[in-house]
């Protein structure tokens, strides 16, 4: 089977629409490689994504999907090299903590993804959101704790629909209820993008259903989203953007009605795929 070649598609219809136009820059990227250990795993990256847009990167495991998100959150760097630039909201240097107030980020190794009192059960949910604040794992005595902060830790959890969690201890939770909690943490800053990096993952099918019904509602809020997966099923109506990645590179950007196909996928994956369609759903076997 031919390899994919790289393209950029032309007029991302109204996935980038007039409002998407009309938005500043979330991301800007030009030949970004990235190196892990002695090995480069992503190669010649170049990729823009507009504040709010709503995006999926979507390809088989290994491919450099969750790499490429380090790498829009500073938890890794680019090799260094003549021409390349990161650009985040316009500024190539940021304060990770001052950055971590403009986007929100959910998955496992991501930054500030780690859930307070998880393990054990000693944090409501209301404190692990609050702690989102100081990207920390429990409430310590020496944090400062303002009205203002609970006030939008409350707020965060009305938007995902678990103000019924407040009071709970997040290690009595079950998987769709900690996501659920994380995600309001991810929330706190009022953030113009969330990342997602693989969501439903170790989620039962009504947590999976649920979750992705929350995510709809904060796309239709405003708040943009980059979705990262290998799930067709995890790809919101809302999502017109496709990137899909394989080798660490990106082999193809446009629009879902374009890439999201039998043959792109079968392509992509190196083996058959075949799409259904519930409503305005797809899944895939």
């Amino acid at each position: 089977m031919t390899d994919m070649q790289t393209e950029t598609a032309s007029g991302a219809k109204a996935a980038r629409s007039a409002a998407a136009t009309d938005a500043p820059e979330f991301l800007e990227m030009r030949q970004v490689n990235v190196a892990r250990g002695d090995r480069v795993v992503l190669h010649d990256v170049n990729l823009s994504i507009r504040a709010g847009e709503h995006v999926v990167i979507l390809g088989p495991n290994g491919c450099g999907k969750s790499t490429l998100i380090l790498t829009m959150t500073c938890q890794i760097y680019p090799i260094v090299r003549p021409g390349m630039h990161v650009r985040i909201f316009g500024r190539e240097r940021w304060d990770l903590t001052e950055l971590r107030k403009h986007f929100g980020v959910v998955g496992p190794g991501l930054l500030g993804s780690d859930l307070p009192g998880q393990r054990t059960a000693v944090t409501t949910g209301l404190d692990a959101v609050i702690s989102g604040f100081f990207s920390a794992s429990s409430l310590w005595p020496n944090l400062h704790v303002t009205a203002e902060m609970r006030e939008r830790a409350a707020e965060a959890l009305e938007r995902m629909e678990a103000t019924y969690l407040a009071g709970q201890l997040v290690g009595a939770m079950s998987a769709g209820e900690m996501r659920r909690i994380l995600i309001a943490r991810a929330l706190v800053h009022r953030p113009r993008q969330l990342l997602l990096d693989e969501p439903s993952n170790a989620l039962d099918l009504a947590a999976q259903r649920e979750l992705r019904e929350t995510l709809r509602r904060l796309a239709r809020e405003g708040t943009g989203l980059v979705l990262v997966t290998h799930h067709l099923g995890d790809i919101l109506p809302e999502v017109e953007r496709i990137i899909l990645m394989r080798g660490g590179r990106i082999v193809a950007d446009g629009p879902r009605s374009e890439l999201l196909t039998e043959a792109r996928l079968s392509e992509l994956f190196r083996a058959p795929v075949r799409i259904g369609r519930d409503e305005e759903w797809l899944h895939s076997w």
